[in-house]
């Protein structure tokens, strides 16, 4: 079983509206079903949808494209983390709708100096009373902020996207620290970002061998982030870079990496 934890999909249709503020949309569609041709592939089970920033708050696509392949698909939204009625937004999204799951992502300058202030607590709150995946995509300043968050709330499951972009020995070591959360998660991903060379990227190998000594397989999963990094690296670079090319990854461990860990968060049973 593999599974994508990670990808996103849109399409230009009058019934999924680009917003007003989205002045200038995608004009190629990464539609659900051609993800699921690219799945099928490339040998990939099931994916989790992240909804697509050029939506802005509006989710429906990707819950709806979850909901049309239930046997493939869960789908985790965006939530306006300024609006104080966040939570509830969360909830309805979450009860009504069938999203499994919420992303945030606060900007490494002042303009994301929300995610230490006052609208977080009850956001992180009621994501972990629904039991619901926060997914945290952001700069390496801001892992130190997440901590106290994670202190009070230690039911929650949180995702860090992408590695979060650390670079350097002290960058790592921020991110390194929150192994000592159970419930803390990272996903390897951007492996062309940290390795300044051409595929396997094995610049970045050495960080991802850091990062599955201190946390485990059993809280790592890989992610291709389809179709933002297409523009970087094929489908299926994403996935051989770490099944084939990453030595060090035992082999009882990589089933955790590419699906086993994934389905601890989002658990397809019963949606077929």
């Amino acid at each position: 079983m593999i599974v994508d934890p990670h990808v996103h999909v849109w399409v230009n249709d009058p019934a999924y509206p680009w917003p007003a503020e989205n002045a200038d949309p995608p004009k190629r569609d990464h539609t659900v079903e051609m993800l699921l041709d690219i799945m099928a592939t490339h040998g990939v089970d099931r994916a989790v949808l992240v909804h697509a920033i050029h939506y802005r708050w509006d989710n429906r696509y990707a819950v709806d494209s979850a909901n049309k392949y239930p046997d493939r698909f869960m789908s985790v939204g965006r939530i306006d983390p300024e609006d104080p009625e966040a939570p509830d937004h969360l909830s309805r999204w979450t009860e009504e709708c069938g999203m499994h799951g919420v992303r945030i992502s606060p900007a490494g300058d002042a303009s994301g100096d929300w995610f230490s202030g006052p609208l977080m607590e009850p956001l992180f709150a009621r994501a972990e009373e629904l039991q619901v995946p926060m997914l945290l995509w952001t700069k390496a300043n801001r892992l130190a902020e997440l901590i106290p968050l994670l202190e009070r709330h230690p039911d929650l499951d949180v995702v860090i996207d992408h590695m979060g972009h650390v670079q350097g020995a002290e960058e790592t070591k921020l991110l390194l620290n929150l192994a000592r959360f159970p419930r803390l998660y990272v996903k390897i991903s951007h492996l062309y970002f940290f390795s300044g060379a051409e595929y396997p990227w094995a610049g970045a190998h050495a960080l991802v061998q850091k990062v599955y000594d201190t946390f485990g397989a059993q809280r790592l999963m890989w992610d291709s982030d389809w179709p933002v990094s297409l523009s970087a690296a094929e489908y299926g670079q994403t996935l051989s870079a770490v099944r084939d090319e990453m030595g060090f990854i035992s082999s009882e461990d990589m089933p955790w990496i590419l699906g086993k860990t994934a389905m601890k968060l989002w658990d397809f049973k019963g949606r077929g």
